[in-house]
C-alpha cells in the first residue's frame, strides 16, 4: 500500500495557503466542507506530529485501521479545532486522492488527483499558491 500511495502522490497537483485569513484560522472542519460533494464519499487516515485536543487520539484511533468516513471525521473536527503539523489523507477504494496538511497552524497544503478540486479551494482561498 505505501508503494500505491506513494504513485498517487507523485500524480497529485498541489497549492498552499496561510492557515490565517486575518483573525481567522481555516479548520480541518472548514476544509471537509468546501470539498463539498467531492469529498463525502472518502474515508480517511489522519495523523498528528502534536495532540493539541482529545479528539485528535480519538481521530488517529478511529481511522488507524480501516479509516474514518468524511462525516464521522466532521464531527470529531467542529466545533473549532486548531492543528498543530496534522495530515487528513482522503482514500477512494484505497486509493489515495487527495491530502490535506497542516504545517504548524500557520499554513495548509492541498494535493488532489482531481484539480477542480483544487481549482475550487482556490475560489475560497485566492492567496493560494501552486506548489
Amino acid at each position: 500500500m505505501a508503494r500505491d500511495t506513494a504513485e498517487a502522490e507523485a500524480e497529485m497537483k498541489g497549492i498552499t495557503f496561510p492557515a490565517w485569513l486575518g483573525k481567522h484560522y481555516v479548520t480541518l472542519a472548514e476544509l471537509l466542507v468546501r470539498l463539498g460533494s467531492f469529498g463525502l464519499d472518502l474515508t480517511w487516515r489522519i495523523e498528528f506530529d502534536e495532540i493539541v485536543d482529545p479528539r485528535c487520539v480519538e481521530m488517529e484511533r478511529r481511522s488507524a485501521d480501516a479509516g474514518i468516513d468524511t462525516l464521522t471525521l466532521l464531527s470529531l473536527t467542529t466545533p473549532f479545532l486548531q492543528l498543530i503539523d496534522a495530515e487528513a489523507r482522503g482514500f477512494a477504494e484505497d486509493k489515495l486522492v487527495l491530502a490535506l496538511t497542516e504545517f504548524d497552524s500557520s499554513s495548509w497544503e492541498v494535493r488532489a488527483v482531481d484539480e477542480r478540486v483544487l481549482s475550487e479551494l482556490c475560489h475560497h482561498y485566492p492567496s493560494a499558491e501552486d506548489l
